[in-house]
């Protein structure tokens, strides 16, 4: 299974306590859900409360990168944000560019 981009693992920090933790990625989730966008949405789909308001602090705010990050694949470096959306009260997802992605990874890793 190629983790490359995800490190393996799954850091949660909670903003409101300040608590920091790591989690193994699940090999099953991987597979069914491939990418930052697909475990993103599994995550918020599981764990956000039926309900929740947009901006309340039980809303998830996920940030994951590609499990291709750091190859040589075109265009697959793209993090992603996955949140509910205050507008549509669905799902929102934004990609965006540059060293972010390199950088979140990076604080996996050392956290």
């Amino acid at each position: 299974m190629l983790k490359g981009g995800y490190r393996g693992r799954i850091l949660r920090v909670d903003l409101t306590s300040g608590d920091i933790q790591t989690q193994p990625l699940d090999d099953t989730i991987v597979q069914k859900f491939i990418g930052g966008r697909g475990y993103g949405a599994k995550i918020l789909y599981d764990e956000n409360p039926p309900g929740v308001d947009p901006f309340a602090p039980e809303n998830r705010l996920i940030f994951f990168t590609s499990p291709f990050l750091g190859t040589n694949i075109p265009c697959s470096v793209k993090p992603c944000v996955v949140t509910k959306s205050p507008l549509t009260q669905t799902i929102l997802m934004s990609l965006s560019g540059g060293f972010f992605g390199l950088s979140l990874n990076l604080l996996v890793m050392t956290a």
